[in-house]
């Protein structure tokens, strides 16, 4: 990791949306079951809006400039997706309009656990 990107995610946590402050108010301090959450967080190359890594879990809020960007969204979604990472992306309105509901989609997301790759060893002949 870069120390510019760590400056950068440094810089983007002192200047939050409105809608990501609002989303950190319910995430920060384990107050969302004991899931720990941290903001503007250097992954591989990327910053990610909010990160869980005990479940491995980045959340991505999209607001208009998404549509936009969704080629470089794409990419990056399965880059996170190749190191384990599991992507809930949001968007604005729905944190604004319904956060209980995203609250929700986001405990499920982080007890999910997808079931292991099969694996060519234990298999029939």
């Amino acid at each position: 990791m870069s120390r510019n990107l760590t400056n950068i995610a440094k810089e983007l946590r002192k200047r939050p949306t409105e809608v990501e402050k609002l989303l950190w108010r319910y995430l920060r301090g384990k107050r969302l079951g004991e899931l720990k959450f941290r903001r503007q967080q250097p992954v591989g190359n990327y910053i990610v809006d909010f990160v869980c890594y005990d479940k491995k879990l980045v959340i991505e809020l999209d607001g208009g400039q998404h549509a936009k960007n969704k080629a470089k969204d794409i990419k990056r979604d399965k880059w996170l997706q190749e190191h384990g990472f599991k992507v809930l992306r949001l968007w604005n309105n729905e944190v604004l309009c319904n956060v209980e509901g995203v609250l929700e989609a986001v405990k499920k997301s982080a007890l999910f656990h997808p079931p292991p790759s099969p694996s060519h060893q234990g298999r029939g002949n």
